[in-house]
């Protein structure tokens, strides 16, 4: 009887070993870029995970690629990503060493728009006023998926305007002093932008469909992460953010605040919303 009885605490001390060995870990490092629609996701699910019990690191990354990479090899556990558009060519490279862990907001779009004013409302409406436009089409950088497809739009529409490259800095510009002066521009841009926001502008319609439809962020992880991280993983798929939000976040910063500032003010202004978050499946 004493031997059984010391089988079964030898047991069950192996068993609680086991349990502590695969108990899940509590330091998450967090993959974003840079850019204005990707910054509040990461940064609000940053607090969320953190008051939720979770030590979390953010990198930045200027490069899908270089983020990827780093996401493949473990570097980082998560990232924020469009995988349908944006960064489809990595994510269809790795993803056999990745998994989608949650969507986390929806409609992304970019586009040709106009200020609301002017009185046209598809692609194919601008050569029969190329004239009113000045004859081009106000781009940004060179090498963009939205230059990209742009440019195609140009070639697929027959288009007689020129598609100028500059830097976001400069359409900015010329967008606001066209407003300014209720003249006629075309500017290549996207939503979520607060520029879409402060300028009241409209995308043209693409009978063509050469520009792609509204697309989704989704946190993904290196392959394993929910199971490694199985109530971080419930904690970030109880996260959304609509888009909406995340425009009036980025109109916040244009008008003065620090990101980190922006994000708070929306993080507290949706206590409620985020306390439900934090108590999803709490252990």
């Amino acid at each position: 009887m004493k031997t059984l009885w010391k089988a079964l605490c030898a047991a069950a001390m192996v068993g609680m070993t086991m349990v502590s060995a695969h108990a899940e870990e509590k330091t998450i490092t967090v993959g974003t870029m840079s850019w204005e629609d990707l910054t509040p996701i990461t940064g609000i699910t940053k607090k969320v995970l953190e008051d939720s019990g979770y030590t979390v690191k953010v990198v930045p990354f200027s490069e899908w690629g270089i983020a990827y990479a780093a996401l493949s090899k473990g570097d980082i556990q998560i990232l924020a990503s469009q995988t349908d558009y944006v960064a489809q060519d990595y994510w269809d490279k790795n993803k056999n060493r990745l998994e989608k862990v949650s969507p986390v907001s929806h409609g992304l779009f970019q586009g040709v728009a106009v200020p609301k004013y002017v009185t046209i409302d598809s692609m194919d409406q601008l050569n029969d006023n190329a004239d009113k436009f000045g004859g081009k089409i106000v781009g940004i950088e060179p090498g963009s998926g939205l230059m990209r497809d742009t440019t195609k739009s140009v070639k697929d529409y027959g288009l007689k305007l020129q598609l100028v490259e500059g830097s976001t800095a400069a359409m900015t510009a010329a967008l606001k002093s066209a407003v300014d002066r209720k003249e006629w521009i075309a500017v290549t841009i996207w939503e979520p932008s607060w520029m879409v926001q402060k300028y009241d502008v409209k995308f043209l319609k693409d009978p063509k469909g050469v520009f792609p439809p509204p697309q989704s962020y989704y946190w993904i992880g290196q392959k394993g992460f929910s199971e490694k991280y199985p109530h971080a993983r419930e904690v970030i798929a109880s996260v959304y953010v609509p888009l909406a939000d995340i425009t009036s976040i980025n109109s916040a910063v244009n008008d003065g605040k620090t990101m980190d500032q922006a994000v708070a003010a929306w993080i507290e202004g949706h206590a409620d919303l985020i306390k439900r978050w934090e108590n999803i499946k709490k252990q």
